[in-house]
């Protein structure tokens, strides 16, 4: 969980805001349009790619037969973690 480093009880900052979008980027035709040319483009570019990459399926074996990983530290860390994570089953409705 992600705790928050300001006070919820003050008023927001302005200067933080960004400002509105301009109406030129708003209105230029080729932002944001749907072209089946490109879909079709990262279609083949992705088919080309392999289905199972022998070096990431290496990696995990090696990884999963490392009775280190993950270290102790990490794993300590991440009890921590979650101790200090409130539990949101206890919050009311």
């Amino acid at each position: 969980m992600i705790n928050s480093t300001s006070s919820s009880d003050r008023a927001a900052r302005t200067d933080n805001v960004l400002p509105p979008v301009s109406k030129t980027v708003a209105q230029n035709p080729g932002r944001d349009q749907f072209s089946a040319a490109h879909s079709a483009v990262l279609h083949s570019a992705l088919a080309a790619q392999p289905e199972i990459r022998p070096e990431v399926v290496a990696r995990g074996r090696a990884l999963a037969s490392d009775p280190s990983y993950p270290s102790q530290a990490i794993l300590r860390k991440v009890g921590e973690a979650i101790m200090k994570s409130p539990d949101l089953s206890e919050d009311g409705p």
